[in-house]
């Protein structure tokens, strides 16, 4: 049974050789010839500006959590509208309630002021 999968570990071997040689050999072979301009981050072809190393604000992670969470619902909205006939009355009471309890969360979150930027 083992025998059968032989051709894929020697597919995986050579892959993983094949990696680890290209990467060992641009760093052997590879020039090295850092100049200021080299070592800058790249921003566009705009010069940066301040420290790499700025922090952001809570508030800007805390709406990409909530714009995430709100719209993930579209993940469950697509296949329950594809099978709507079959599920039937019962299908569409279970995403009414699916989307009162989004509803009730975004109420919340807005009403305590998580949408707003500036407070």
């Amino acid at each position: 049974m083992l025998l059968s999968y032989l051709p894929i570990f020697i597919l995986i071997l050579l892959a993983t050789g094949f990696a680890l040689a290209t990467l060992f050999l641009s760093h052997v072979l590879g020039p090295r010839r850092p100049t200021r301009a080299k070592l800058t981050p790249y921003e566009c072809g705009i010069d940066p500006v301040g420290s790499a190393r700025e922090r952001f604000s809570v508030k800007f992670y805390l709406v990409a959590m909530l714009f995430i969470i709100f719209d993930i619902e579209i993940v469950f909205l697509y296949p329950w509208a594809v099978i709507l006939n079959s599920l039937k009355l019962f299908g569409l009471i279970e995403m009414i309630l699916f989307l009162g309890i989004l509803l009730i969360g975004l109420l919340y979150v807005w009403k305590k002021g998580g949408l707003e930027w500036v407070t």
